[in-house]
């Protein structure tokens, strides 16, 4: 075990593109697999494991374990951190779990609405309750909060879903809500917070993307950059976004979902609006970006691809849905699971777009898949699945 943290230590210095998928969306929140072992057209389940509670958080992968997060009990009071073997779904541990803070949510959520992170050494746990636990790879609790005790106002009566991102020793962790609603940056090693801030009073269920050494935080205002380490402004932008669809950084440009889609270059504290398209309206799911273009699934589950240049639309493909979860892609394919359980595989560079293969888990499904090693990561309240 150690000789595997170790080797991810090692990477994580010299800076080797892994396998990894450490967040929510992947790689700095972009939701496009770095690797270039990529998944085959042939995909089919690989493996399934069972899951004894609900949870709309997705599946990290760090090297060879898959790490997916649920909740069960009669009131969801009990929190469950599981650790899978990548290679055969064997579970290698699970840690449960009390609650300390509120479990009230909507009844299409769950307290295990957060995904997890990683810095490859550690899992971060956050849960709706605002409970969170710090883990090493190997299941072994390093620390905890209840942050309901520091901040019992911060509430949110619908449940929350924000999921922490890790940076630069840094676990930047957002509580956003109608009450008490800030986000704080937390050191890694001990939990103890090195700097706070205090956000805008709105239920908010967007999460922060890590974007040019800068976590951005989005909210009914618009987007706030920080410094991970401080906390400290590096921009602002206060023209509004989205509270449920997350904004998507890709090369020197933030896409942020702000009257539809609103390209930004900010640079030296300013911020330049370089296009808008208010008719490529984001419903649930986050935006992709891939290649030269960038692709929004609408509310009536239409999947639109248009110029990253400008923001005009190519096409208009119609999937099945409806879909809560995101979009991710690896290699030339995107892919994406309807709540109905039907995994999809896109052909983007089609004329028109083209669905090549579905795939039926026969399960509901809420949440947005995982990529790494060649195979897909998806799960549902009863199981997780491995698909390759």
């Amino acid at each position: 075990m150690k000789t595997i943290s170790m080797c991810l230590m090692m990477c994580l210095a010299t800076g080797v593109v892994r396998a990894d998928w450490l967040q929510f969306r992947g790689p700095n929140a972009t939701a496009v697999s770095t690797e270039a072992k990529v998944p085959g057209d042939d995909l089919k389940v690989a493996w399934s494991a069972d899951l004894p509670g609900r949870g709309l958080s997705a599946p990290i992968v760090v090297g060879d374990r898959v790490f997916v997060t649920c909740s069960s009990g009669p009131g969801q009071e009990t929190l469950h951190v599981f650790c899978f073997n990548a290679a055969d779904g064997t579970k290698r541990w699970e840690r449960a779990m009390r609650t300390t803070g509120r479990t009230m949510t909507h009844n299409k959520t769950c307290v295990a609405a957060n995904t997890p992170c990683s810095d490859g050494e550690r899992v971060f746990a956050l849960f709706s309750s605002n409970d969170l636990f710090a883990f090493d790879l190997d299941g072994n609790l390093l620390w905890l909060r209840g942050l309901t005790f520091d901040y019992p106002n911060a509430s949110n009566s619908l449940g929350m879903s924000q999921s922490p991102v890790v940076m630069d020793g840094t676990l930047v962790v957002q509580s956003e809500n109608d009450s008490e609603s800030f986000v704080a940056g937390l050191d890694v090693a001990t939990g103890r917070n090195k700097w706070k801030l205090e956000r805008p009073k709105a239920a908010n269920w967007t999460s922060a993307t890590v974007w040019k050494n800068t976590v951005a935080l989005q909210s009914s205002k618009g987007i706030l950059a920080v410094e991970p380490a401080t906390g400290k402004t590096v921009w602002d932008y206060s023209d509004g976004a989205s509270t449920i669809p997350s904004s998507v950084g890709a090369g020197e440009t933030i896409y942020a979902v702000s009257h539809g889609i609103t390209a930004l270059a900010p640079e030296k504290g300013a911020v330049t609006q370089l296009w808008r398209n208010e008719k490529l309206n984001p419903g649930t799911a986050s935006p992709l970006v891939l290649g030269d273009s960038i692709y929004v699934v609408n509310g009536a589950g239409v999947l639109i691809k248009a110029s990253l240049k400008n923001g005009d639309e190519a096409w208009k493909l119609r999937m099945k849905g409806p879909f809560s979860g995101s979009p991710v892609a690896a290699g030339k394919r995107i892919y994406i699971v309807n709540e109905r359980g039907i995994f999809q595989v896109i052909d983007p560079e089609a004329p028109e777009g083209k669905v090549l293969k579905e795939i039926e888990l026969k399960e509901t499904v809420l949440t947005t898949p995982a990529v790494s090693g060649g195979a897909i990561y998806v799960r549902s309240d009863s199981k997780l699945w491995k698909l390759q």
